[in-house]
């Protein structure tokens, strides 16, 4: 590089570190310009691209960065992470791998890395990560939240808690750490941290997502303590400051079930796809009890939990054809024509390797697979289905009451209860039409018959899977593998009454959910 070339460059990544991603796009452009091929400016050009979602850009710039620079662990993390993010899980742990081996001594690498090890289920490995670079900056507060979610999904508690209080300590308008530390544990009346967060949203609401993060912590505790009213009260507080920047309409999801519905209409049978019988898929709505089956199943010495994958939906999309930019639009669901439905079934089991080859029987219990129950049935017709059910007003508050991921729009009816009494009944209608369609193909379990007949739905579960008996299945809360849900405090302990009827608990604050229910209930 001549001297030119050389101050241009430093520009470049003084861009990059202030995160003035435009900048630093267009200055390593320049760079580029003048002197050609370098490592480190195609890094800066590559990551500029990511952050401003030039994906396209970003891929040619960080692979032809890891290229040149084969010895830099953080372009190749940079690399596995935009993989992540694009969805092609098997070459982002590719570039993931690489960057492991070169030992990386840099905390935001490793925290890069663990990032991309948690995305790709590889949970061991990052929390190795994390902990490494809380160890390296001790003062990062996104450092301690990541490394105490880590802690969470191999279910230590103290540890993780511990964690998220250092990154409050750190930061404290970190504001997604105070959901999570609320949800750590049940907190008593003597033992709570509603006083944090009194103080905290004194600031917290002045933005969207403070007010989203605090007041869902503060309605988790004051829900513990057995504070119904102001519990709901803050609910729906916390949910309205996002409802209103997300523009739901429950009509539209309801035209695309309707569609979905349409479209396999015209399939006439459910055979041709790929033999393959590895595949366990756990479906229904989020908070129905999936989870709690993954675990009584992946405790069967035969069986591994894959976790929720995104891998059927995006092979769904890739073999579809369709152009549009969402995965699960309606266009994407309904485009059958084209479906080539053997290389479907093998595309998706192949994409999942080589994380699910360790057992015989692998499960993917991406909820929202419910969705997919005729794309599965038809490309993998030796494939389990395993629909759960739960009481329906239990259901809808417990997806009211969670945040799920704010960057998909697939759960934007959860912000709203009476949206989420709607978005039940759309999924009730299609999974009734499923039953008619594939009778046999899918087993129904209740979360209220599994906590009330352990036994004997275990055993109708694990026939149903074609597995022989084992008595670890009996013993889930024994499984000791990661946990990565919503769920991952509660699937720890044995089956439990507490969940069952908590609808109840909050009076009239329910009573419109159990009227739309009910009226539709009765026709």
């Amino acid at each position: 590089m001549n001297q030119q070339a050389v101050d241009l460059y430093r520009e470049a990544v003084d861009a990059l570190n202030r995160k003035q991603w435009r900048a630093a796009w267009a200055i390593s452009q320049r760079v580029l310009e003048l002197a050609g091929e370098h490592g480190g400016v195609h890094f800066v050009a590559g990551v500029a691209a990511m952050e401003l979602a030039q994906m396209r850009a970003a891929v040619v710039h960080l692979r032809r960065a890891t290229q040149l620079s084969p010895e830099r662990a953080d372009y190749a993390a940079q690399m596995a992470r935009l993989l992540v993010s694009l969805r092609a899980p098997q070459e982002a742990r590719q570039y993931a791998d690489k960057a492991e081996a070169l030992a990386p001594d840099d905390a935001y690498t490793l925290d890069t890395l663990g990032v991309v090890f948690t995305r790709l289920n590889e949970h061991a490995r990052a929390l190795v990560a994390f902990e490494g670079a809380v160890r390296r900056v001790p003062e990062e507060a996104a450092f301690h939240y990541n490394h105490g979610t880590s802690l969470l999904f191999f279910g230590r508690i103290e540890e993780a808690e511990a964690a998220y209080r250092r990154c409050l300590e750190c930061a404290p308008h970190y504001w997604r750490a105070y959901t999570s530390l609320s949800h750590i544990r049940r907190w008593q009346q003597s033992d709570n941290n509603i006083s944090l967060y009194t103080e905290a949203l004194a600031f917290a609401e002045k933005s969207p997502e403070g007010s989203l993060y605090v007041n869902l912590a503060m309605a988790k505790e004051l829900e513990d303590i057995g504070d119904y009213p102001s519990a709901f009260a803050r609910y729906t507080r916390a949910k309205s400051s996002q409802k209103s920047f997300r523009s739901y309409r429950s009509e539209n999801d309801e035209a695309m079930f309707e569609r979905l519905m349409r479209a396999f209409d015209g399939i006439g049978d459910f055979e041709g796809g790929a033999v393959r019988e590895e595949p366990i898929f756990i479906v229904g709505m989020p908070r129905s009890g999936t989870t709690l089956v993954d675990r009584i199943i992946s405790s069967h010495p035969d069986v591994h939990s894959a976790g929720e994958l995104e891998n059927f939906p995006v092979m769904v999309k890739r073999h579809s054809g369709t152009q549009t930019k969402e995965v699960s639009d309606a266009e994407t669901l309904t485009a059958l024509s084209g479906i080539n439905w053997k290389a479907l079934g093998d595309a998706y089991v192949d994409s999942t390797r080589p994380g699910t080859a360790v057992a015989p029987r692998f499960i993917d219990k991406l909820p929202h697979n419910f969705l997919y129950v005729g794309h599965i049935a038809k490309a993998l017709p030796k494939a389990r289905i395993i629909l759960l059910r739960r009481d329906p007003m239990d259901t809808c508050l417990s997806n009211f009451r969670q945040l799920f991921s704010l960057t998909s729009s697939i759960y934007d009816y959860s912000f709203d209860l009476e949206d989420t009494g709607r978005y039940y009944l759309m999924f009730d209608r299609l999974m009734t039409y499923w039953k008619e369609r594939l009778d046999g193909r899918i087993l129904e379990v209740r979360y209220e018959d599994l906590v009330e007949n352990q036994e004997q739905e275990t055993r109708r579960i694990i026939e149903f899977c074609g597995l022989g008996w084992n008595d670890a299945c009996l013993r889930f809360e024994e499984n000791s593998a990661p946990v990565a849900t919503a769920s991952v405090v509660q699937v720890r302990s044995k089956v439990t009454r507490d969940y069952m009827g908590r609808w109840k608990r909050y009076g009239e604050a329910v009573e419109p959910l159990k009227e739309l229910l009910g009226a539709a209930a009765r026709g």
